[in-house]
């Protein structure tokens, strides 16, 4: 489909109330949500471990140092699911769905994103294991017992990063403004800005939210070209799914991870080879995408 057929198809529904006034009251709505969601979440805390050890534990679920904490973090990104889907529902008037794009594009993308990710990172993963480098992580038995409950919370955290980022804020503005850049740029300086966590990266915070940012703008690409969520949030997934649940560099959501690399944000130059091994091969799963796309 060509690109100008598939962005207009995308963002047809948010034209209907395109309004910024909307949007600045849906985003509004949404924040007030999560902040609700997270409230309730540490009020659940608060009653199962203690008043007294609840701050300690709700530390540990902030960095993800454990399995549990771990999972409790990546569910309260449903948080920003539900407050996308009020703010669609009861300030645009549209359907929750046309955040997603057609439902059969979405799953067929969110597979080949996935997919070519994973083909693309085995030689990465063999030359990080063929270095001798790594250190053992959580116990196999206990990564066992968390692995599909993480991979169910991961569903939900990049799912709610991308209907927030690439849904919601890209069909809106992109609904109100013709010039692609603001639909492409701005949620994707907000979705860098998200990620800036100075206390655990260190020196390095800045340098993760530039590549986040970066990630978002082909994540932005990717999604008008196709007029669906999927390859965004297959990809997403992907990459998610190996920082977390197989390698960590041990700042935070170390919890449940199989190995730590011998790397730390908090000294960038410790690690600008292997990023740069990163940043190269997600460029070569967005040109593989996009020319899976053009023959389609």
């Amino acid at each position: 489909m060509p690109f100008s057929q598939a962005q207009d198809r995308y963002i047809a529904p948010a034209r209907l109330r395109p309004q910024l006034w909307r949007l600045v009251l849906g985003v509004g709505l949404i924040l007030v949500i999560y902040l609700a969601w997270m409230a309730a979440i540490g009020f659940a805390v608060t009653l199962a471990v203690g008043l007294d050890d609840a701050p300690l534990v709700m530390g540990q679920v902030g960095l993800g140092a454990t399995p549990p904490s771990i999972m409790v973090l990546l569910f309260t990104f449903a948080g920003l699911v539900l407050g996308t889907f009020a703010a669609v529902r009861w300030v645009h008037k549209r359907p929750v769905a046309s955040l997603f794009g057609p439902r059969d594009v979405l799953l067929r993308d969110f597979a080949v994103a996935l997919g070519l990710f994973l083909a693309v990172s085995v030689p990465g993963v063999v030359w990080v294991f063929a270095s001798g480098t790594l250190s053992p992580g959580v116990p196999v038995q206990v990564w066992a017992i968390y692995a599909i409950p993480v991979l169910l919370g991961l569903i939900v955290q990049t799912g709610a990063e991308e209907i927030v980022f690439r849904g919601y804020l890209q069909q809106q503005l992109a609904a109100r403004f013709a010039a692609r850049w603001v639909s492409f740029v701005i949620p994707s300086v907000l979705f860098g800005l998200l990620h800036y966590a100075p206390d655990q990266m260190g020196q390095g915070a800045w340098l993760l939210v530039g590549l986040t940012g970066f990630f978002g703008l082909l994540m932005a690409d990717l999604t008008a070209r196709s007029g669906s969520l999927g390859m965004a949030w297959g990809l997403h997934f992907g990459n998610n799914t190996l920082a977390i649940l197989i390698f960590t560099t041990g700042e935070a959501l170390d919890g449940v991870a199989l190995f730590r690399l011998p790397y730390s944000l908090a000294d960038p130059s410790s690690l600008l080879g292997l990023l740069l091994v990163d940043l190269l091969g997600l460029v070569l799963i967005w040109a593989l995408l996009r020319r899976w796309l053009r023959g389609r």
